[in-house]
Order: C-alpha cells, then sequence, then structure tokens
C-alpha cells in the first residue's frame, strides 16, 4: 500500500445552505426550534488531529459525538535515525525530494535547526525537484522559504508514482519524507524502476495512551449505538480494526460497519484499510471536513423514511425521533420497540418478538409493557401506536397509506 493519508483542512465554514445547517434543512415547522440535519444521530470520531474542529461541525448541526482517537502522533525530533538521514542528505544530495504532509515537513526542518543543520538542509532543499503531495504540504513549504516544483491535483500518492515513473527514475536519488507508516508499494516501485530510494521518517503512529475512549467506541459500533463513524486518515481506520482484533470483535465491527453503522471517509486513501475488508465507505468529492459533514448530513437523513402515522409525521432517527417537525428524544429501549415496529409499519408485532428486541430484557414480557409505557411518554402521543388483545403491538399507519403499501390487516 503506497497510498498516503489524507492531509485536511484549509477549507472555508460551510454556509448554512451548503452544509445543511440552517433553518431550511428542519424536517418542518414545530413548536421548537428547527430540527437540524444531524438532531438524533450519534456519530464516532476517530481523529486524532483537528478532532476539536470536526466534533464542533458534527455538534454544530445536531450530533451526539464519541470522540475516540484511534492513534496519537510521536514526533522524532531527537530520533538517531532521523538525524543521520538528515546528514546524509546534506552531504549526498538526493535529486528528487517528496514531501508528503505539512506536518511532517515542518516537523523535519524544525528537527534540523534544532541539530544546527536547519541551513544546510534548506540550502540542499533549494536545488532539488521538490515535490508537495498536497495544498498542506505546499504552504509549509512555501513556509519554510522554498518552492515546490509539482503537485498533484487529486492529492494522491499514486498521481506522485505516475508523474516519477513516467519521468524515469533509472539512477535518480529519491527522498520520500514518510507519514507515520512505510510506503512498501511505492517504494518498491520507484526501486523496481531504478531509482535509490531513502526515506525520511518524521514522526510515527502510535497507539493511544488511553484506549478506554476506543473500546467504548467499539462497543457502541457492535452494539449499533452510532450511527456512523467518521475516519479521517488510513492509519486510524487500521488502528481501529487492529484493536477490534485484538479485543476478539474483529468480525462483529466489520459486519456492523457493512450493515446499519455508516463509515464515511475524508477520501478514498483513507478508505483503503475499510475496503480492504470489503467495508463500503463513502467519501466526499473534496478531501476537506467541511464537505464530509455535508455528506454525511445526506445520506443520515437519505435513511430515514417518514411514516404517516396517526395523522403525524415520523420519523424515525438514530436516538431519537422527530414527529412534525419536532424532536423528541426516546430511550434505548424505547428505540427498539419502534424500530422493531416500523420494520413492518401497519402490521402487528407480537410481545414475544418485541421481547426479541429489547436489549437485555430476558424472557419476562412485563418489560414490553413497561418499555412500551415509557416511549408512549416520550413520543407524547400515546396514539401512535396501538395496542392489538392478545396479539401485540403495531404502529397506527394512516389508512390510506396502509391500504396502498400493507395491504391492511
Amino acid at each position: 500500500m503506497y497510498e498516503q493519508q489524507q492531509e485536511h483542512g484549509g477549507e472555508r465554514e460551510p454556509t448554512a445552505s451548503e452544509s445543511g445547517a440552517g433553518p431550511e434543512a428542519g424536517t418542518g415547522p414545530g413548536p421548537g426550534p428547527a430540527v437540524r440535519p444531524l438532531d438524533g444521530f450519534t456519530v464516532g470520531v476517530t481523529a486524532a488531529r483537528r478532532a476539536e474542529e470536526l466534533g464542533a461541525l458534527l455538534e454544530r448541526r445536531g450530533a451526539q459525538v464519541l470522540h475516540a482517537p484511534a492513534l496519537r502522533i510521536v514526533p522524532l525530533p531527537d530520533d538517531t535515525e532521523l538525524l543521520a538521514v538528515t546528514r546524509d542528505l546534506i552531504e549526498h544530495v538526493p535529486d528528487i525530494v517528496i514531501a508528503t504532509t505539512a506536518i511532517g515537513f515542518r516537523g523535519w526542518i524544525e528537527a534540523a535547526e534544532g541539530w544546527g543543520l536547519g541551513e544546510a538542509l534548506l540550502d540542499r532543499l533549494t536545488g532539488v525537484e521538490l515535490l508537495a503531495r498536497g495544498p498542506k504540504v505546499r504552504g509549509a513549504i512555501r513556509a519554510a522559504g522554498l518552492t515546490e516544483k509539482w503537485s498533484p491535483a487529486s492529492e494522491s500518492m499514486a498521481e506522485v508514482l505516475d508523474r516519477l515513473l513516467a519521468e524515469g527514475v533509472a539512477g535518480r536519488r529519491v527522498a520520500l519524507q514518510l507519514h507515520g507508516e512505510p510506503l512498501p508499494g511505492f517504494v518498491e516501485a520507484l526501486r523496481a524502476g531504478g531509482a535509490e530510494v531513502v526515506g525520511v521518517p518524521v514522526y510515527r503512529w502510535m497507539p493511544p495512551e488511553d484506549i478506554g475512549p476506543v473500546d467504548r467506541l467499539l462497543d457502541a459500533v457492535t452494539g449499533r449505538g452510532l450511527d456512523a463513524v467518521t475516519f479521517t486518515s488510513a492509519p486510524a481506520a487500521a488502528s481501529l480494526l487492529r484493536r477490534a482484533g485484538e479485543r476478539g470483535i474483529r468480525e462483529e465491527v466489520l459486519a456492523a460497519l457493512r450493515g446499519e453503522v455508516l463509515p464515511v471517509c475524508v477520501g478514498p486513501v483513507t478508505a483503503v484499510p475499510l475496503q480492504a475488508e470489503d467495508v463500503p465507505t463513502l467519501q466526499p468529492e473534496r478531501f476537506r471536513l467541511g464537505p464530509l459533514v455535508q455528506l454525511l448530513c445526506r445520506e443520515l437523513l437519505g435513511r430515514v423514511r417518514p411514516l404517516p402515522v396517526a395523522g403525524r409525521r415520523l420519523e424515525i432517527r438514530g436516538h431519537a425521533v422527530v414527529l412534525d417537525g419536532e424532536l423528541r428524544p426516546v430511550p434505548p429501549a424505547g428505540m427498539a420497540l419502534l424500530r422493531a415496529l416500523a420494520r413492518r409499519p401497519g402490521w402487528v408485532v407480537s410481545r414475544a418478538d418485541l421481547l426479541r428486541a429489547l436489549p437485555g430484557a430476558g424472557r419476562d414480557e412485563h418489560a414490553v409493557e413497561t418499555a412500551m409505557a415509557r416511549l408512549r411518554v416520550a413520543l407524547g402521543a400515546p396514539k401512535l401506536i396501538q395496542t392489538v388483545v392478545k396479539r401485540g403491538y403495531r404502529l397506527s399507519l394512516d389508512p390510506r397509506a396502509e391500504t396502498d403499501k400493507y395491504g391492511g390487516e
């Protein structure tokens, strides 16, 4: 795998109309405030960098956010390997230098300055073919007083590789700033083309010091307590799956991500570890946080099927419902019952089937009656759910909709 994690950021804050955050994004007028696009949904955030910014964007649109950084960045300003590589590149100047991340390139320059080698390194980089993988890296290069020769429009290392191989790399020395993990496929392709490749290890990805939040996120994934999980780097996705494997729940996590829990990645490179496990992912057209949040709003709302029930308009979201444009939080047991009833709207669902839908309810059908009573209170509209004596419960689907779609009873 030679693709590089996506650098993201640098985009202006989306306007209300672009993001779906304005009043027009609500589901209709109601007695309370307009319902926001992500009201009622819970979203997991695995990012280590810019997690607060992403979380704020999600919360502004109504989401409950579960933050669990799946890794941490460990800079290596005192690393002996980086020092040795820097000295070698100063003494034996490369033909090409590839900068892959802004944080990594800045860290390299700062480390060199700390060793008293900053001026010499910048002098050597001035005369080489300097390639920047994306706009954030270009900014770091120019901030150092240098100028890149080229940057791919796709922000993809695959395009960088294609360009180098098309130009020919035989006999050329290429310095590659690594991004925390090796890029073996990329390096092997260059070496097969005849290049000498020197890796520049500026920082590494490490597991988080506190693994507790990651475990809580994994439990929420397997328990379907999340509606979506966001990924902003390939190493974070790989780290999450690795932790799931350590806990023996990897297959359960993958099953959830293939089904009810929506995985959204900032770009196709970030999605590679998930797609390698046959997990379908979504990515915005622009590899930035703003478009990622906009995409999430559209996709989660697109999963909601409004139901005409007892003359009302009912939307079932992750941990809440929207009734005639008003958000109403519902306890977890009530949501479990409501989803079971909504699988076949208008049809009677037995108490035994509803009991199986309740988390940890055991064998006592009175648990269904208790949870149903609380659900009706939360909805504030008891007539939405009809009790069918000796049979169970049903959503009071409007007769016309029931006749047209479900054949009645």
